[in-house]
């Protein structure tokens, strides 16, 4: 490895040294602050480098990596949502019984994984770094492990993260065994090599994306998400739903673009199905919901469904133009999720987690800070103008258009308005009423870290939705490097 090679790989290698880092620093001494800003200086540290690599990239540093713009920038992303997820989770474990230093070790290799994930161009660095981000996550899922709904949530997990993983393993040896290939690159020239139907590689591709569809809460893989996001510490939730999900939907868009997948027609039909189904019934679902996390969760299956639209439009339109969409649209999706779930990891004691609705009543009166930008972060979970999630669901349908998917398109309409009500439920409940609730004592605990977190990514959300020129320019200097 020479030393350009070795500077474009500088932020995996900085993850891992914050990693060990971390791991000295609980070794040394046992303090929960101590770890915390160990942990959070490695992530800065480590987004520091990624704009060193971008001065080499593109460059395949090894047959399992390559460091382009595209990866490099869902690295800085995922990082930076790991960086804002360190923060809520500082005020949200600082005053509660244990030891729980091993929190951040456990969030910096998840982060690892999914920067691995998001570098990936071989199934074996694909394997690797989703297992690195999966394992990581059944320790933080169930980390409070006194509440029976954590250990439930963490063990649902674990069993569908394992037939997930069994899947993708048995689509990755029908590919091999046909293809005689793991790098995405090498897959691809044998799929445009071949003038016939090959049921083989398909079906390797059908086992690949219904593998992922666990991790990404598709329909009909979704039914653990709504519990584990219940059973979750508010800022572990956070987390599944932003970094777990974006890694791998990063990754998928990269093999499938890579690789040639949008050459068979037969997956088109498929993936339509899975998202017209995954948007109506994650917004059908969440309507029944008294629950703040579980409503969350469902909102979180409709998004991922929003974006299987963008995906799908890959197959008639430049994949260029799908890559913009999609990455607008997960930075959006990102801030006003960190957003949201930071308010019930903020509202949240040692003794209840704020996840019932009727735990928002009054907000505006009680908390008339917190309650705003709740609401802005909702209204962009929404879609409505003026926030950064109407750019992102903007850009979502005009490559639904392009892609000419009318069926698809109305399913989205139909699922936003639905979306709007639950959104505007919530915001009703905290406007209404101005009695204290019965998990709230008036006398708010001192979090500024997750303040201060709080109030960047409320500006983003607002910034991104009046002037998003400026990141888009950055995302479409950078869509064109995948290969």
């Amino acid at each position: 490895m020479n030393i350009e090679q070795l500077i474009a790989l500088l932020p995996i290698i900085s993850i891992s040294g914050a990693t060990l880092a971390v791991m000295l620093a609980i070794v040394i001494r046992r303090n929960f602050a101590l770890a915390s800003t160990v942990a959070g200086i490695g992530i800065v540290v480590s987004l520091l480098t990624v704009i060193m690599a971008a001065g080499n990239a593109p460059m395949q540093v090894t047959p399992l990596i390559r460091m382009d713009a595209y990866g490099l920038f869902y690295i800085a992303l995922l990082l930076a949502a790991g960086l804002a997820v360190i923060a809520f989770c500082y005020d949200y474990f600082k005053g509660r019984d244990g030891e729980n230093e091993e929190l951040l070790l456990l969030i910096l290799i998840a982060l690892l994984g999914g920067s691995v994930l998001a570098a990936s161009s071989h199934f074996a660095s694909f394997f690797i770094g989703l297992e690195s981000l999966s394992v990581s996550l059944f320790v933080l899922i169930g980390y409070s492990f006194e509440r029976s709904k954590s250990l439930e949530a963490a063990i649902k997990y674990l069993v569908l993260s394992g037939v997930s993983s069994a899947f993708l393993l048995m689509g990755m040896a029908l590919i091999y065994a046909q293809c005689g290939a793991l790098d995405f690159i090498s897959i691809g020239h044998y799929i445009a090599g071949q003038q016939k139907f090959n049921a083989m590689v398909l079906g390797g591709m059908i086992f690949i994306v219904a593998g992922l569809g666990f991790k990404l809460s598709l329909a009909p893989f979704h039914m653990w998400t709504p519990d584990v996001y219940e059973g979750a510490p508010a800022p572990v939730a956070a987390f599944v739903a932003t970094v777990s999900k974006g890694a791998v939907f990063v990754l998928l868009l990269r093999y499938f673009i890579t690789s040639g997948g949008y050459l068979y027609s037969s997956m088109h039909t498929v993936l339509s199905v899975i998202a017209a189904v995954t948007i109506l019934g994650g917004n059908l679902l969440a309507l029944l919901q008294q629950d703040v996390k579980r409503l969350l969760a469902y909102s979180s299956i409709a998004h991922m469904g929003y974006l299987l639209v963008a995906f799908i439009a890959g197959g008639s339109i430049a994949p260029a133009l799908v890559v913009e969409s999609v990455t607008f649209y997960l930075i959006a999706y990102f801030i006003a999720t960190l957003g949201a779930f930071g308010i019930v990891s903020i509202l949240s004691t040692a003794q209840a987690e704020a996840a019932e609705l009727s735990f928002y009543q009054g907000l505006f009166w009680r908390r008339p800070w917190l309650a705003a930008a709740f609401t802005l972060m909702l209204l962009s979970l929404a879609g409505i103008p003026l926030t950064a999630g109407f750019i992102g669901k903007f850009y979502i349908f005009a490559a639904g258009i392009d892609g000419r998917l009318w069926g698809l398109l109305l399913t989205l309409i139909i699922g936003s308005g639905l979306g709007l009500y639950y959104y505007l439920r919530i915001i009703v409940v905290m406007s209404t009423g101005m009695e204290l609730s019965v998990n709230d004592d008036g006398k708010p605990a001192c979090k500024w870290i997750s303040y201060a977190a709080l109030a960047v990514l409320t500006m983003l959300v607002v910034w991104f939705g009046i002037y998003p020129g400026y990141v888009m320019d950055f995302i479409q200097s950078s869509s064109g490097t995948m290969g």
